[in-house]
């Protein structure tokens, strides 16, 4: 199905970007009038960093007059691998205004808007006010439902990209463009189970991977600026880089839908941290005074050296991280070992037990199990090995 063009066009191209935009004026689907379209075009951005990388970079070439972007966080040296906006002499710096150098070097002709700044309940509406499309590249399921409920409430269509490992998906929520268009609730009306889906900061991701859902994205951005081809409404798009395949699935909209649907209960902006958490309620409990830091973890290391204690401290992380870097002293034992329930069979019952993951979530959930299990002395770690490495050994790397 088509759509009418989101952006009215502008009143003329000059003869400079004429030249720059030739190879698009030469495409029936394009055209002048699309270019002017795009170059009348005003797309906000959410993110910086691996799939917000090559869409600024994209959209910045295609011509789109006016890019926001939406980006609090600062360049750090592991972004490199993937976020090809960023250089190694922009480490440190605020990747919004990284990203707005790179841009400028590659048009010169699109003016940028910066929003750096969190996301939030508060600022949201305000931020999303006057742009014409979205373009989703954010990387926390808090956030994603956050965007998508704003973008309902201002009837503004946004493209989503969703990225981990080697796996890739992207689509278009634009309920306000057609009555049966879904939104992101109709795909996934719950967030999945806290610690049940691992962040690309765990897990990983390929960082071609995010060339592939990025360019998807933009290029969706672009049939929807100017109304060419048939956009991605109620459609799902599934890549596998490792086997090479693409997938393409109907999307409906869910006539149960708690945003969009008849019946819809939410009408306003909710607590998203609340809805989607951090960890489960179990963990939760779990690590509520039993939680140390690594500065007593240190402590606790040198006592059991001088003889003075003795504990386990083991190691959640998956065998490729705990190759990276490590807290000396400790066994690996993978969460997945808790959850299955193999690990309580490796633990000895007459000494406590002190686990540590990256950051402290994956930790608090394989407590819960070991509290459950009867080991009620166990802690976990506050803020894991990457705590570790950035207050008591800044020699190991980080990641």
């Amino acid at each position: 199905m088509t759509y009418p063009a989101l952006v009215e066009p502008a009143a003329e191209l000059t003869v400079d970007e004429v030249r720059r935009y030739s190879r698009h004026l030469i495409i029936p689907d394009v055209g002048m009038t699309g270019q002017k379209r795009l170059k009348n075009a005003k797309v906000l951005v959410i993110g910086a960093g691996g799939l917000g990388s090559p869409a600024l970079l994209y959209l910045a070439a295609a011509g789109v007059g006016t890019l926001g972007i939406a980006e609090f966080d600062e360049v750090d040296e592991s972004n490199l691998q993937r976020q090809i906006i960023h250089t190694q002499s922009d480490i440190g710096k605020s990747k919004a205004v990284s990203a707005k150098e790179s841009i400028a070097e590659a048009n010169p002709y699109v003016e940028v808007v910066l929003h750096e700044e969190r996301l939030d309940n508060d600022n949201v509406m305000d931020v999303f006010r006057g742009y014409d499309l979205i373009v989703d590249g954010t990387d926390n399921f808090a956030t994603r439902y956050m965007v998508n409920d704003a973008a309902y409430f201002l009837g503004i269509p946004y493209v989503w990209g969703s990225i981990y490992r080697f796996d890739g998906q992207a689509s278009v929520f634009a309920p306000s463009m057609a009555p049966d268009a879904p939104c992101y609730r109709c795909l996934y009306p719950e967030p999945p189970p806290p610690g049940m889906v691992p962040s690309c900061a765990e897990g990983g991701v390929l960082g071609v991977l995010c060339a592939s859902i990025g360019s998807i994205q933009v290029n969706e951005a672009i049939k929807l600026l100017t109304g060419a081809g048939e956009p991605a409404i109620g459609k799902l798009v599934i890549y596998d880089a490792l086997e090479l395949e693409w997938r393409k699935l109907k999307v409906r909209k869910d006539p149960a839908c708690r945003l969009c649907g008849p019946d819809a209960d939410v009408t306003e902006l909710i607590d998203y941290e609340a809805f989607c958490g951090a960890i489960s309620e179990d963990a939760a409990d779990a690590a509520a005074g039993s939680t140390i830091s690594v500065n007593q973890l240190e402590k606790m290391l040198g006592e059991r050296e001088a003889g003075e204690r003795d504990f386990v401290l083991v190691d959640v992380r998956e065998p490729n991280e705990y190759e990276i870097n490590k807290i000396p002293g400790s066994v690996l034992i993978p969460k997945g070992e808790f959850l299955n329930g193999n690990a309580l069979g490796q633990l000895p019952s007459d000494k406590q037990v002190v686990l540590h993951c990256k950051s402290g979530v994956r930790s608090a959930e394989a407590l819960a199990v070991l509290k459950g299990a009867g080991f009620d002395d166990s802690v976990h770690v506050g803020g894991g090995v990457v705590a570790w490495v950035n207050q008591v050994d800044p020699s190991q790397p980080s990641y």
